[in-house]
C-alpha cells in the first residue's frame, strides 16, 4: 500500500507537472474541472494518510511530544503551501489566510474537541490528561489568536482589519519568537508536560520487560521513516498550487461565501490529522488528542500568520487578518469555553456537546452571516 500510493502522488505529480497548464486551462468546462478537482482531491487525501501513517509510526519510536509535533508540523506546512500557492497564484485573496486560520480554531477546537469528548464519554465516562500540558498549549493560543486576528480591528493606522508593513513584520517576528519558545519548552525541560498521565495525574514513562525506562529508537531507525514522511509531503505541496486554483475558480464560479475556500483548505488539509485525533480518544488516549488538536490550533497561527504576512509585504497584496465582529465573538467564546473544558484533569460529554454546539453554529453563519 505505501507503495502503491507512493507511486501514484509521484506519478501524478509528473502528470500536472507536464500537462497541469493544459487541464487548468480547461477550468471553464464543467466536466474536466470536477474531474480535475476530484483528482487533485483524492490525491491530495491518500498522501495525507501517508503522512498520517509514518508520523504515527515515529511517534511510536520517539514518545511524546515528538510524535504528535512531527505530525502536527508536517500538516501545518501542508497548509502554509496551500495558502502561499493561492495568495501567489490568484493575487487576489486577501483573506484567505484569515478564513483558514479561523476555520482551523473552529474545527480543530469545536468540531473535532466536540465529537471526540461525545465519543470518550459514550465509551469511557471520563477521561484524564495532563492539566500542564492542555494550559501551556491555551497560553500560547491566545495571544497567538488575538493579537492577529482581533487586534487589526482596533489599529488606527490602517482601515477593514489591515496592518501596516512595520506591524505586519513585528507581529511575524513576535509570533515566530512565541512560537519557538513554546517549542522548545515543549521538546525540552517541560516535554513531560504533553504526556499521557497515569491515575494521579503524573506523567506515564514507558518501561521495558525489566522496569528501565524505553529510550527512543536510534538515528539510524528514525531517518528512514522521515524520508518517507517527506516523500509523502511534498507531493501533496507541489500539487496544492492546483488545487488551489481549481477551488478558488469553483467558489467563483458557485457564486459561494469567500469564506468556503479558507474552510475546504482546512478540512482538506487537517483531515487525516483530525481522524488520527479521534482515533486516539477512542483508545483512551486523550492527551494524545490534546496535543494533535491543541498542537494543530497553536501551530497553525504560529506558522500561517508570519507566512501571510511576509508574502503580503514583499509582493505588495493587502492582507487582511482582522475577524468581522461576529467572528470575533465566536472566536472569544471558543477560547473561553476551550479554557474551561482544559481546566480540570478529566472530561465528559457535556464539555463535548458544549464545543459542538458552537461549531454548528459556525457553519450556519459561513451560510447565512
Amino acid at each position: 500500500m505505501m507503495i502503491l500510493r507512493l507511486a501514484c502522488a509521484w506519478a501524478s505529480v509528473a502528470a500536472f507537472l507536464l500537462f497541469g497548464d493544459t487541464l487548468l486551462g480547461q477550468l471553464g468546462a464543467p466536466l474536466p474541472s470536477l474531474l480535475v478537482f476530484l483528482w487533485l482531491l483524492g490525491v491530495i487525501i491518500w498522501s495525507s494518510f501517508g503522512v498520517v501513517h509514518e508520523a504515527e509510526d515515529l511517534a511510536e519510536r520517539l514518545g511524546e511530544p515528538y510524535g504528535t509535533l512531527i505530525l502536527t508540523l508536517s500538516i501545518v506546512i501542508i497548509e502554509v503551501a496551500l495558502v502561499g500557492a493561492v495568495m501567489l497564484g490568484a493575487k487576489g485573496a486577501p483573506t484567505l489566510g484569515r478564513d483558514t486560520m479561523f476555520a482551523v480554531l473552529m474545527i480543530v477546537l469545536n468540531g473535532v474537541v466536540g465529537i471526540g469528548l461525545l465519543i470518550g464519554g459514550l465509551r469511557h465516562f471520563q477521561q484524564r490528561y495532563n492539566l500542564k500540558g492542555a494550559s501551556s498549549y491555551l497560553a500560547v493560543i491566545i495571544p497567538l489568536t488575538v493579537i492577529p486576528l482581533f487586534l487589526p480591528n482596533f489599529t488606527t493606522s490602517t482601515p477593514d482589519g489591515t496592518l501596516t508593513p512595520f506591524q505586519a513584520v513585528a507581529f511575524s517576528i513576535f509570533t515566530v519568537a512565541l512560537y519557538g519558545a513554546f517549542l522548545a519548552l515543549q521538546t525540552g525541560r517541560h516535554s513531560m508536560f504533553f504526556r499521557e498521565p497515569d491515575e494521579d495525574g503524573k506523567p506515564v514513562v514507558t518501561v521495558d520487560a525489566d522496569g528501565e525506562p524505553v529510550s527512543p529508537s536510534s538515528v539510524r531507525e528514525v531517518l528512514p521513516h522521515v524520508g518517507l514522511l517527506l516523500a509523502n509531503i511534498l507531493p501533496i505541496v507541489i500539487l496544492s498550487k492546483g488545487l488551489a486554483a481549481v477551488l478558488d475558480f469553483g467558489i467563483a464560479k458557485l457564486g459561494a461565501p469567500a469564506a468556503l475556500g479558507g474552510i475546504l483548505i482546512a478540512m482538506v488539509v487537517f483531515t487525516p490529522e483530525c481522524i488520527a485525533a479521534l482515533r486516539a480518544i477512542t483508545s483512551n488516549q486523550l492527551q494524545r488528542a490534546v496535543n494533535l488538536c491543541l498542537g494543530a490550533a497553536a501551530s497553525t497561527l504560529g506558522m500561517t500568520v508570519p507566512a501571510v504576512l511576509l508574502i503580503g509585504v514583499f509582493t505588495g497584496q493587502p492582507v487582511v487578518l482582522g475577524l468581522s465582529a461576529t467572528n470575533m465573538v465566536i472566536a472569544a467564546m471558543t477560547l473561553l469555553l476551550s479554557t474551561l473544558t482544559f481546566t480540570g484533569t478529566r472530561t465528559t460529554m457535556l464539555e463535548g456537546a458544549v464545543h459542538l454546539a458552537v461549531f454548528f453554529v459556525f457553519l450556519v453563519l459561513v451560510f447565512s452571516p
